[in-house]
């Protein structure tokens, strides 16, 4: 009876957290035009902040209750199921066409990102001054993005061209709420599952809270793919994965240092290895094709057979 409940919230999330991202991607895109934003900086900033914000939740009540494999697992996981499960899916039903600003701007900084990340891991503990650091960054990028990014030039005479208003910006606030509550829905039956099976916090992190968490991603991901928003998919993924380690980790670091076990490095050297392979992808032909994708979604399930303990 349990699980059937379970299963049950599991199913009312994935509906909520769809509603949600479809008003975000539609909302979104209008207020782009609205203030001459591009698509991508829309999706690197707000879309992807809006998206991650499940992860925040989780991560920074996780590291307040002690539990610092959920809270660092979380987020590394959450980045590890962004790249590649999701961009591999999308490339899988349709190759993804790639920005070269995206690659040498934005695609660097997170390959940059998660490197540091690694490297302040390697006590296998995130203090204050980590966190300092990595907010710092954030607050940083974000400046970089919005004040200096391209900006796209509007014909203002464009018929039927429907123009921004206020319904549209409270769409864009009820789809992160729904997000939000959708994402906190699905960990909690998630985790619930997980708890049934008897795994460890670590692995019921990177997996299973980190799929949770990452299913605004995937689902906004898939809407902006349907819609043939490629430059808000991309900056959507590449964003919420900055956004998850500068800001959600850097935040949670400045309240509460983390301290975790040895079983987050190797996932972290797997997730350094796959920001470079999906930059070597993106810059190739700048496409990601059918055969990237299911690189990329092979990567990621052998690190959760690992991390499973299957081989």
């Amino acid at each position: 009876m349990e699980i059937i409940l379970n299963l049950g919230l599991l199913a009312l999330s994935a509906i909520i957290l769809w509603i949600g991202a479809v008003w975000i991607v539609d909302s979104a895109a209008v207020i782009a035009r609205k203030f001459n934003l591009s698509e991508l900086t829309i999706g690197l900033t707000i879309v992807a902040m809006g998206t991650s914000m499940p992860e925040f939740v989780v991560t920074i009540t996780a590291s307040f209750r002690g539990m610092g494999d959920i809270a660092l697992s979380n987020v590394i996981g959450s980045n590890i199921f962004n790249l590649g499960i999701i961009l591999g899916v999308v490339a899988l039903i349709s190759p993804v066409v790639c920005n070269k600003t995206l690659i040498r701007r934005d695609g660097l900084f997170l390959l940059f990102l998660t490197a540091a990340v690694l490297v302040m891991m390697l006590d296998q503990r995130l203090g204050r001054p980590a966190g300092f650091f990595l907010f710092f960054v954030f607050a940083a990028y974000n400046f970089m993005v919005f004040f200096r990014s391209a900006r796209i030039t509007v014909d203002r005479d464009i018929p039927n061209e429907r123009k921004a208003g206020p319904p549209d910006f409270l769409k864009l606030v009820a789809g992160f709420t729904l997000i939000a509550f959708g994402g906190h829905f699905m960990v909690d039956g998630a985790e619930a599952l997980a708890e049934i099976m008897g795994l460890s916090q670590w692995v019921i992190g990177v997996t299973i809270v980190a799929a949770g968490t990452s299913l605004p991603e995937l689902i906004t991901c898939l809407v902006a793919a349907l819609k043939g928003k490629n430059e808000m998919l991309l900056g959507n993924l590449i964003g919420s994965d900055i956004f998850n380690f500068a800001g959600v980790l850097g935040l949670t670091c400045l309240l509460n240092p983390i301290t975790m076990s040895a079983s987050a490095i190797p996932s972290m050297l797997t997730l350094l290895a796959m920001v470079v392979v999906v930059l070597i992808f993106m810059r190739t032909g700048f496409r990601l094709g059918r055969m990237e994708g299911l690189t990329l979604i092979a990567i990621s399930l052998t690190r959760w057979a690992l991390d499973f303990q299957v081989f």
